[in-house]
């Protein structure tokens, strides 16, 4: 989760701190949707998978990549 946490803090030009496992993107870190496609590109890059449109609205916090990435087999729990 560490590295993941890191990973969206580098994307989205973010102290790691300010990001907590529940942290809402929209919300609480005002992530426009240009921010959560770079995020995208960024995650099936680093773990080798594909994820489309539908996809990238359900990413809304820390937690919700995680479960994204575990169901597609790219990480580990």
């Amino acid at each position: 989760m560490d590295e993941l946490r890191k990973l969206v803090a580098d994307v989205l030009d973010r102290d790691e701190a300010s990001i907590g496992y529940e942290t809402h993107f929209l919300n609480e870190l005002q992530v426009d949707s240009l921010m959560a496609l770079e995020v995208l590109v960024t995650l099936e890059r680093r773990y080798q998978v594909k994820l489309g449109e539908d996809e990238l609205k359900q990413l809304t916090c820390l937690r919700s990549v995680h479960e994204l990435l575990r169901a597609r087999g790219a990480m580990a729990d």
